[in-house]
């Protein structure tokens, strides 16, 4: 066990010396927004009485990869399946940069192969959250020190 910051833990992803689920990725991506734990307190303190909402990533395979989509993607259904009744695949015989150049509004992850994710954001978060900083996990560029 070792205490990291965000930049410092996905260094260690980069590295391979970790592995994080996309889902922990994309919040390592969010904390990097902040410079200091007090930044990242005074932050949710002050939108703590905002709201919250709970999302369904949605899998989109490509012929090279996947990309998990959230709300507010382009390529986001309008009715997602939240429970897997329906059994929904979504997939195409796209590559990744293809769909990428094809969309405007983005809110997903993408991936490569495990360690190789990408955080593309560029609506506007609700609730007045902070969006992730856009990481892409063998190309970083981020200035947090928390």
């Amino acid at each position: 066990l070792q205490w990291s910051s965000p930049t410092e833990a996905i260094e260690r992803f980069n590295s391979q010396e970790l592995w994080f689920a996309p889902p922990q990725f994309y919040e390592l991506c969010r904390l990097c927004n902040f410079s200091s734990l007090r930044e990242l307190h005074q932050f949710s303190s002050d939108r703590a009485l905002e709201g919250c909402e709970r999302w369904m990533p949605v899998t989109l395979t490509a012929s090279d990869g996947y990309m998990q989509l959230l709300p507010g993607d382009e390529l986001y259904p309008e009715d997602p399946d939240y429970t897997g009744e329906k059994k929904v695949i979504m997939s195409t015989d796209q590559k990744v940069e293809d769909l990428m150049k094809e969309c405007s509004m983005f809110h997903r992850i993408v991936i490569k192969n495990i360690n190789n994710l990408a955080v593309y954001v560029n609506i506007q978060a609700k609730y007045k959250h902070k969006n992730p900083v856009m990481i892409n996990s063998y190309c970083s560029d981020y200035n947090s020190r928390l």
